[in-house]
């Protein structure tokens, strides 16, 4: 059957998937964040998936304010990088896996999570940049992804617990899919930071480490955190943390197995306006 093996969570900072297209990964400013990536590159290497589950939210690209799903699963076979007002990133398409992604989106609607289906779709920088930061600048991406949009940009969005919960029933679904696959679940976005108003470039390391030391230790209680914890902590997006709950639902230990292995853990201001973090964790 398919498992589980690890999650990797990481921020999405589109300054950042520019500064691997313009080259500048060298300059000063951007060496310290890229370097915080140089594990998880070699680490992806000796622990290749088949297929990434990759949780992220889309910026007014795939969807407007016409249509706002919460949450959304590809299920076709293609993605191509969007065009986000200055051209498409110069990045492999993305393959999608339609036979798990269909899978998962059987189980968990089976479930009582209701998700919208999407069988095409232009992804931008939220999908594109941490793939970029995992596998750096191939010609193909190693393996397929499916694409998981949630909406964290209008309100209301989902909870914390929402997503805690759904996690585990998408680990329940890969279980249940009857070929042998490695499959990772991604988190993506965040961490603190605001970008209008006036607390504009506002960033809190401080809660910002809080939050991974409980994601890792007791994602249980983080997963109570209400929304305006989010928004007075972390600035108006960082409510997009709330997506890392989905990767850590998945894990075996949220469902009574072991806790998992820390890989890596890495945190940085700024980038950009933005807080980047990542974590990576095995699966026991």
């Amino acid at each position: 059957m398919a498992k589980i093996t690890a999650s990797v969570y990481t921020s999405h900072v589109p300054a950042i998937g520019a500064a691997l297209d313009l080259g500048k990964q060298n300059e000063d400013y951007w060496k310290p964040v890229f370097a915080g990536y140089d594990f998880g590159k070699e680490w992806i290497k000796q622990n290749k998936p088949d297929v990434v589950f990759l949780v992220y939210n889309d910026h007014a690209t795939a969807f407007s304010l016409d249509l706002i799903p919460t949450f959304a699963i590809g299920t076709g076979p293609f993605y191509p990088p969007a065009d986000e007002g200055w051209g498409p990133r110069p990045v492999p398409p993305v393959i999608g896996h339609p036979e798990l992604a269909g899978h998962i989106a059987q189980s968990v609607i089976q479930e009582d999570f209701d998700l919208t289906i999407v069988n095409q779709m232009d992804v931008d920088h939220g999908l594109t940049v941490p793939l970029s930061l995992m596998f750096g600048q191939p010609e193909a991406w190693p393996c397929a992804v499916i694409p998981f949009a949630v909406n964290v940009v209008q309100y209301p969005v989902p909870s914390g617990r929402r997503c805690f919960e759904l996690g585990k029933a998408i680990r329940r679904a890969v279980e249940s899919f009857d070929k042998d696959l490695n499959v990772q679940i991604w988190g993506t976005g965040g961490m603190s930071h605001q970008l209008q108003g006036p607390r504009a470039g506002l960033i809190n390391r401080e809660w910002d480490n809080k939050f991974l030391d409980r994601l890792i230790a007791n994602p249980d209680s983080l997963s109570q955190v209400s929304h305006i914890e989010y928004v007075r902590e972390a600035g108006s997006e960082g409510i997009e943390l709330v997506m890392w709950l989905i990767a850590r639902g998945a894990m075996a230990d949220a469902v009574g197995g072991d806790a998992p292995t820390v890989a890596q853990r890495f945190y940085h201001v700024p980038a950009s306006n933005t807080a980047v973090g990542h974590l990576i964790l095995e699966d026991n």
